[in-house]
């Protein structure tokens, strides 16, 4: 790995879009991740839990020193350099060269190929640039979108976790995906 984690966030990837970027997070964000983490359509099949913009802006903190929160969380803004969504790796272990990638995105950007792309360009960027052998994903076995996204960026459905995580009080089932680095041999196993 030639990037030293503390830089990570310094050294985002490109999207390849026209329009968008990755960015660090920036306290200022809270407000807007905040506005649409809300909405219990963005919520609804994930386990996020949220008091308000002061829980994100804590986050936003401990996503500025990777090394002691074993998580890198990037802004997707836009043009005007507002967010729009944010995508991030969690429990990175360096030693087992391994993390959780995790992404949201606001409802009038939903259906567009945001979440793709960024999934993609991110996991990409950490399996070939940063040297993680293996990123992983775990799903709410009810979201389907989030499972499609995966699915696309080339993610293989590994099992189910059952009671895996409690979502608003009541344990849930989820899915965990995983991409590899480098590839599996097809017809190898």
């Amino acid at each position: 790995m030639s990037i030293p984690l503390a830089d990570w966030p310094r050294h985002a990837p490109d999207l390849g879009t026209a329009g968008l970027r990755l960015r660090p997070l920036d306290e200022a964000d809270a407000v807007d991740w905040h506005a649409y983490l809300r909405d219990e359509a963005v919520t609804r099949h994930t386990s996020w839990q949220l008091d308000g913009p002061d829980t994100l802006v804590r986050l936003i903190h401990g996503y500025a020193d990777p090394a002691a929160s074993h998580s890198v969380r990037l802004a997707i803004a836009g043009a005007d350099d507002r967010l729009i969504g944010t995508i991030g790796l969690n429990e990175i272990s360096l030693p087992a060269r391994r993390a959780e990638i995790a992404y949201d995105i606001a409802p009038p950007y939903w259906r567009q190929g945001i979440a793709t792309q960024a999934c993609e360009v991110l996991t990409t960027w950490a399996l070939q640039t940063l040297g993680l052998a293996r990123v992983q994903a775990t799903v709410l076995d009810t979201n389907t979108t989030s499972a499609g996204v995966l699915e696309r960026c080339r993610f293989h459905r590994e099992g189910l976790l059952h009671h895996y995580r409690v979502v608003r009080g009541e344990p849930r089932h989820f899915w965990i995906y995983a991409r590899i680095w480098p590839p599996p041999i097809v017809g190898a196993e």
